[in-house]
């Protein structure tokens, strides 16, 4: 599969105008696309709900883009919690999947309504401890222990993630809530990351579904929905064939109808909590080359660094490049594309192939739409990028504007030094 940007290096001449580089800019056409792709492949279940992973890309002109497909919010943080509430995003359509959560952040929670999805079997005492009487629905974080695979491929650890309860924890997690007066329960699971295969979600929705099964039996649980997670990649490398979300709905119908269906269940609804498929591919981190040097290797310095997108230099991941301009010319040249922080690991690229690149050329960094903006940070005082919006009708709208350094500067309160910065560089 070939990768092209959806930004032409003529737009970009005209949005630099306006908005220097580097930027991140996402696809208003895609993103809905996508959206509505996601609805009609769930669409066989009554109480589908797909709960965007706020932490992907918390930018509300975005989130608001997918409420239109009946999106609600999933959050991991009292501020993507504040956030939601802002947007007017109400009680059950905001899902708190948190860990190692601080008690304001479960009562904040609890005070707006938010479905409240437990990671460990001690929450249950800290949350009644914290906000008194439980609320009537309340999910649970599942984890299997060992290795989740399909058919022989191992596709991640559980037994080395931090998150959930055991399966004895299940039952007796469930024993207990209802004892304290729950009414509804939700099972949740996130057992893989990023796949690129069309059997993940069915594969993990027979698991849950079996579970259900047996714990309603077991522990006569009414469980109202099961939440499927996030875990549906997208395919960074060319070579990639992305996920078929219709062929994936299907996959996960035919294990309800199998599981659910004659155990009395086909009133449970189906939810998910997607980021990186939502907005992965519909976003680009935009950015210029301005150096080049020539040593022990060929390198190619741009005005963007591992503040604007962390992935490549924290897990080694792979993100797609393209010279706008460039992009039926030869990959004869071989780089290592770096940033600027005093960090070795501050590399997007490590001898990738790639035409030959000219100070000034335009560099576009292909799936920056979830987990790219969203983890930059501060070191070596770099200042976080704008965010931008392409809209369907060819315009470009500022939905983030770039940070400043009186911005950087402004937690240093009562510092008398404050007004000595010189702000008009």
């Amino acid at each position: 599969m070939k990768k092209v940007p959806f930004v032409t290096k003529e737009q970009v001449d005209e949005i630099v105008k306006q908005y220097p580089t580097p930027f991140h800019i996402y696809d208003e056409k895609g993103i809905r696309a996508n959206a509505k792709a996601l609805k009609e492949a769930f669409s066989w279940n009554k109480g589908f709900k797909e709960y965007f992973a706020v932490k992907a890309t918390p930018n509300p002109y975005l989130i608001n883009i997918l409420r239109e497909y009946g999106c609600g919010c999933d959050c991991s943080s009292l501020t993507e919690l504040m956030l939601s509430k802002a947007m007017g995003v109400k009680g059950e359509d905001i899902m708190f999947s948190s860990n190692a959560t601080p008690a304001k952040e479960f009562a904040y929670a609890n005070k707006i309504g938010a479905i409240i999805n437990l990671d460990d079997i001690t929450h249950i005492d800290f949350l009644e401890k914290t906000i008194g009487k439980l609320p009537e629905t309340i999910s649970c974080r599942f984890n299997p222990g060992g290795l989740f695979k399909i058919s022989n491929s191992i596709m991640d650890n559980p037994g080395d993630a931090k998150y959930g309860f055991t399966t004895e924890q299940m039952y007796e997690g469930f024993k207990i809530l209802k004892e304290k007066g729950v009414k509804n329960f939700g099972i949740h699971a996130f057992l893989a990351s990023n796949t690129v295969t069309n059997d993940y979600y069915p594969t993990l929705a027979k698991t849950l579904f079996e579970l259900a099964v047996d714990l309603k039996e077991k522990t006569g649980a009414n469980i109202k929905f099961i939440n499927l997670s996030g875990g549906i990649g997208i395919p960074y490398k060319p070579d990639q064939e992305p996920n078929d979300i219709y062929v994936i709905g299907e996959g996960v119908r035919k294990v309800y109808e199998e599981v659910l269906v004659p155990a009395g269940m086909g009133d449970v609804a189906i939810y998910t909590e997607l980021g990186r498929f939502m907005m992965g591919p519909y976003g680009h981190l935009v950015t210029t080359a301005i150096h080049e040097k020539h040593t022990h290797k060929e390198y190619i310095g741009l005005d963007a660094c591992a503040v604007n997108l962390m992935r490549p230099a924290m897990y080694g991941a792979y993100h797609h490049i393209t010279v706008l301009g460039k992009e039926d010319a030869p990959c004869d040249h071989v780089y290592d594309v770096t940033g600027s922080l005093c960090e070795n690991n501050d590399k997007f690229a490590i001898d990738r192939e790639l035409p030959k690149i000219d100070m000034g050329d335009y560099v576009v960094i292909h799936d920056t739409g979830a987990h790219g903006f969203a983890m930059g940070y501060n070191y070596n005082g770099k200042l976080k990028s704008a965010e931008l919006l392409l809209k369907e009708d060819g315009s470009v709208q500022l939905i983030r504007r770039a940070e400043t350094p009186k911005d950087y500067f402004a937690t240093f309160d009562g510092l008398d030094i404050y007004d000595k910065f010189d702000f008009e560089v």
